[in-house]
């Protein structure tokens, strides 16, 4: 049976800024709405996140290519791609809040006819009518600011894979059906934000177009959502906290015939995670339109000629990362002390082994100092020698090490050491010279979440 939750966004928010995860940007100047700053634990979370990422689109498979595009892309980009005349969502202003909000989310933002929220008013809200607002950040290049220098901080990173299909049949020897993947920072100048990293302005997407010929689409899409609800669940998520949600017709965009959300159960609630989209032949006829350029890929065995259909697997490594770590948070109690853990899965903790001497003297440091420099060397580690040994150790579950070295009396005489862990709490005793193959096991070896229960 499961264990129950005991996370709230409010724990995640404290422990990410108590243990170094994510901090509020600019906070010395009073902070910047919905945006944040990683510090180091994230960014090690984060890039264990995004390289289990490009392992499993381009390491495990033969069919995937992987592409860096520029955030800034020529303004005909957004023409062709539709988000410059309907990228939008749309705004009211409330008179008596004073505040924006999307008119079609009043009743999450607690606004529209109720009363405010705002500390010391009580008048309900008046709400102008609404209007379409573009999300796309708008700037200028060159110089001087003059017509036909605006230019827009890309909303996805999509566009940049389909003006470099032509480049990719050229030089990757690739034919459909095969992908290019990318992960970049995406800007999306949103009304509402909320809920910590999960609705930023500014956030990073790990995308995939999958280029295929127009029969095909169909099976391919199901095997992407096979796949990518797999990669979660490979790397710890529960599966009773995830859900595959189809689309509505009245949901879907004007380009896709079919897509489905991976959703995860946040403490506020269902939400996506992910998006797969068939997006059809559109943005490839789009570009070959606008652009002039032929777009076609020819088969040289059938002779046929056809514009591809795009399968496209959307997730954000922000919101990938927050769902780690929510379904990873829990506490317990170890000989009635209270104890906070991030049971992540081991490929996915920024640190994977700590390196703690038990006393600071009678030369434990100095070989603490030895195991840590040769493990630092096969994975990410660390080493602590301040403090008492089990503050230490709370420390590290709380970041979510799932193993810690004691060096204590009896390393001195027989060059053996404690390799606690941090789930099962069991301790083995492993010979110095055998430690970093007995942690690369460990790392290979499969996992499944304690929370899962027996």
């Amino acid at each position: 049976m499961a264990v129950a939750d005991v996370v709230t966004m409010d724990k995640i928010v404290s422990l990410s800024k108590r243990r170094g995860f994510v901090f509020p940007s600019s906070e010395i100047y009073g902070g910047l709405g919905s945006s944040y700053d990683y510090g180091h634990y994230g960014v090690l979370l984060k890039n264990n996140v995004k390289g289990q990422w490009w392992r499993a689109m381009l390491q495990e498979r033969d069919d995937i290519v992987a592409l860096d595009s520029a955030i800034i892309q020529h303004p005909a980009t957004w023409v062709a791609s539709g988000h410059l005349a309907g990228f939008t969502d749309p705004l009211v202003d409330c008179r008596t809040c004073k505040l924006r909000f999307r008119a079609d989310k009043l009743e999450e933002e607690q606004c529209g006819r109720k009363p405010s929220k705002h500390p010391g008013e009580t008048p309900e809200c008046d709400l102008t009518e609404a209007r379409a607002f573009n999300l796309m950040f708008e700037t200028t290049i060159g110089p001087v600011k003059e017509e036909g220098s605006t230019v827009y901080l890309r909303p996805e990173t999509a566009q940049g894979i389909f003006l470099n299909f032509k480049n990719y049949l050229q030089f990757s020897r690739k034919k459909p059906p095969f992908g290019i993947a990318q992960i970049g920072k995406s800007f999306r100048n949103e009304i509402t934000t909320g809920n910590f990293i999960f609705r930023t302005r500014e956030f990073e997407q790990m995308e995939m177009e999958f280029f295929v010929p127009p029969p095909e689409a169909q099976s391919w899409f199901e095997h992407w959502l096979e796949q990518r609800m797999d990669w979660y669940v490979n790397l710890g998520i529960r599966t009773d906290h995830l859900r595959l949600r189809p689309h509505t017709p009245d949901e879907l965009s004007h380009y896709s015939s079919a897509t489905s959300d991976i959703e995860y159960l946040f403490p506020i609630g269902w939400s996506e995670l992910e998006g797969i989209a068939n997006r059809g032949d559109f943005d490839l006829t789009q570009h070959a339109k606008h652009s002039g350029q032929n777009l076609e890929y020819f088969d040289t065995v059938t002779q046929d000629r056809y514009i591809p259909h795009v399968i496209e697997p959307a997730a954000g490594a922000d919101r990938a990362l927050l769902a780690f770590m929510v379904d990873a948070y829990d506490e317990d109690e170890i000989e009635g002390e209270g104890r906070t853990v991030l049971r992540l899965h081991p490929l996915l903790a920024p640190v994977k082994v700590a390196v703690l001497p038990l006393v600071r003297k009678d030369g434990q440091p100095e070989l603490a100092g030895e195991v840590y420099r040769a493990l630092r060397e096969r994975v990410q580690a660390e080493y602590d020698e301040g403090g008492a040994i089990g503050r230490r150790y709370r420390r590290q579950d709380e970041i979510g090490t799932p193993w810690a070295i004691t060096i204590d009396h009896q390393s001195l005489e027989d060059r053996t050491v404690t390799v606690r862990d941090r789930d099962s709490l069991a301790q083995d005793r492993v010979s110095i010279d055998a430690l970093g193959d007995e942690i690369e096991r460990r790392l290979r070896a499969p996992w499944r979440s304690p929370k899962l229960g027996a």
